[in-house]
């Protein structure tokens, strides 16, 4: 006789019992899980985070200059307007929306409209819209984009206001977009052999906003426009700015950019072209004028004699920065690093005559570098130009700016301003929210906010005229953001 303890057991039974009473419960284990699919939950929304987006329109009025500055789309003013057609692709994109179908997705779900910033339209009404839209409605997102930067700046606290308008950076730049369709308007094959149009942007760096852009053919050259897409970008400077720098790479090198910023009064860099010129000026530069860059191991930095002809030559210099490259780290034949070392330097190295070369970068700009700490700062501040390829990846991989998805040109320049809507609706929201407690440098991407905060489920349940969302258990960043920007006032 045995002694079977545990709650199915009482008292003293025999190895037969203890036998049985083994062998159903290992049937029980074996028995498969029950699980049904039940019907619906209209109460549940996959991205109760909109809500923050809804709260921040209500203290930026993003849609309301959106409407304001696109003006009337339409004949009659019935129905979606231009502004809330932006605003609802950028709120599509912010939840993951990669094409224009995703707007059909959005509208499933029921308890997620009722957080929308505005009523989601079916793909086939944002489409026919959007195919209405003239260069001067596109222009109007950009006057809109100004307004409302000027309302975020009057509501951040007094430091970060005063950092912001002390010195507004913008940076320009242009990104290939590949697409497939071959009878997509102005898709042409760029210098990779792919078809693509160019999305040409110019961003506010400090903030981490886009200002203006414009969707370009495959292989234009975004030289053409440089001067046009800089007057707008500091137009939709927020007011009081104090003074506006501006920065490019090589792509920009040309005359006219130069001398449009001379003529406004805006201190600039521009990358310049890697010529026999610029070299041969770069090798009489003494061993003792070249000056540790910041931040860069065996890399030196210098102001070379060189100036292109016809340019500006009023305060304007040329810097060099060369990085020290053992030979056995030359970069192969086809790598584009390798284009970055003296001719003359490579040849003594592949010769077996030197033990390292140095790959050269120059620089073109009218910044005060009278002494060596204000150079090494000019190049270590243009070093930064990189904030845009950020802003270039999470437009791209944060929103859908990786997709233009129609065949009409007009509906892919607002699907691409609806995707720099929404990384500008990221960085305003995380300033106001106060979670970017790095001044920029600690914003969180779109992709890892809508990981955090946006696509979050929850059940929307209405209680004596509240609306309360109930969140999965744990910490959640919604219920930080949400009561802060609760917080902040209508505009006025």
């Amino acid at each position: 006789m045995l002694k079977v303890s545990g709650p199915r057991s009482k008292g003293i039974c025999s190895m037969a019992t203890l036998r049985k009473v083994r062998a159903v419960e290992k049937h029980r284990r074996r028995r498969a899980r029950r699980v049904r699919v039940g019907r619906p939950d209209g109460q549940l929304t996959s991205a109760a985070g909109l809500e923050a987006v809804r709260e921040l329109d209500r203290v930026l009025g993003v849609t309301g200059a959106l409407e304001a500055g696109i003006g009337a789309v339409k004949e009659r003013r019935r129905g979606l307007g231009g502004g809330a057609l932006v605003m609802a692709m950028a709120s599509c994109q912010l939840t993951g929306g990669d094409f224009l179908v995703s707007l059909d997705r959005r509208r499933a779900d029921l308890a997620g409209q009722l957080l929308e910033p505005v009523p989601t339209p079916a793909a086939t009404t944002a489409a026919g819209i959007a195919k209405r839209f003239t260069d001067t409605h596109l222009r109007g997102i950009e006057t809109a984009i100004g307004k409302v930067n000027t309302t975020m700046v009057s509501l951040v606290p007094t430091v970060r206001r005063s950092t912001l308008l002390k010195v507004a950076t913008i940076d320009g730049d242009a990104t290939d977009v590949e697409v497939y369709g071959r009878q997509k308007e102005q898709v042409e094959y760029n210098h990779t052999g792919q078809r693509n149009l160019r999305a040409h942007i110019a961003f506010w760096a400090e903030a981490g906003v886009p200002l203006a852009a414009e969707l370009m053919a495959g292989a234009a050259d975004p030289r053409s426009n440089s001067v046009e897409i800089l007057d707008r970008a500091i137009a939709a400077l927020p007011a009081g700015v104090e003074h506006v720098k501006a920065r490019w790479d090589a792509g920009y090198f040309a005359r006219e950019l130069a001398e449009a910023c001379v003529e406004r009064g805006i201190e600039f860099a521009i990358g310049a072209k890697r010529t026999e010129p610029v070299f041969r000026a770069a090798r009489t530069v003494p061993g003792h004028k070249w000056v540790p860059a910041i931040g860069m191991d065996d890399t030196e930095i210098a102001v070379v004699e060189y100036l292109p002809g016809k340019w500006p030559t009023k305060n304007m210099v040329c810097i060099a920065r060369r990085t020290r490259i053992p030979v056995d780290h030359i970069p192969s034949a086809r790598a584009r690093k390798r284009r970055t070392i003296d001719k003359n330097q490579l040849t003594l190295a592949l010769a077996g005559r030197v033990e390292h070369v140095f790959g050269y970068s120059f620089i073109l700009t009218n910044l005060d570098v009278s002494d060596d700490e204000k150079l090494a700062g000019v190049e270590w501040w243009y070093r930064h130009r990189t904030d845009i390829e950020a802003l270039n990846k999470d437009a791209k991989h944060g929103g859908s700016l990786r997709h233009l998805p129609s065949k009409y040109h007009k509906v892919n320049a607002v699907w691409m301003w609806g995707a720099l809507l929404a990384c500008a609706i990221s960085a305003w929201l995380q300033e106001l929210a106060g979670t970017d407690y790095g001044n920029g440098r600690g914003r969180r991407t779109i992709a890892r906010l809508r990981r955090e905060l946006i696509n979050v489920p929850a059940r929307i349940i209405r209680s004596a005229g509240t609306t309360w969302l109930r969140l999965p258990p744990g910490e959640q960043l919604l219920a930080t953001v949400l009561p802060r920007l609760q917080q902040l006032p209508r505009p006025g």
